[in-house]
């Protein structure tokens, strides 16, 4: 099932895609939650994040991941309609 939404196609609600030709966002989303739809667009293009926890990462992949979640822990609590969960979920 494909979703057509401002131009941009989505393989369906809360699937994220990445978006390399966009000037400054690496990621979108097309977020659902109950009767509200919302397009959204996050994480820095171009940016190093830590991804996934793998076996035998740094100390200090580790720490920043620790950092971005404290940084944004109350937004990310905010659900689906806030870009800061999609970044956690997608790119930490």
């Amino acid at each position: 099932m494909s979703i057509e939404y401002r131009g941009e196609n989505f393989e369906g609600y809360n699937k994220s895609k990445r978006t390399p030709k966009h000037s400054t966002k690496s990621h979108a989303v097309l977020a659902k939650e109950g009767d509200t739809i919302k397009l959204i667009r996050f994480g820095e293009q171009g940016a190093s994040t830590a991804g996934k926890p793998k076996a035998g990462e740094s100390d200090r992949m580790k720490a920043k991941r620790k950092s971005f979640k404290a940084r944004h822990g109350n937004n990310i609590k905010k659900g689906k309609l806030s870009a800061a969960y999609w970044a956690d979920k997608v790119k930490w």
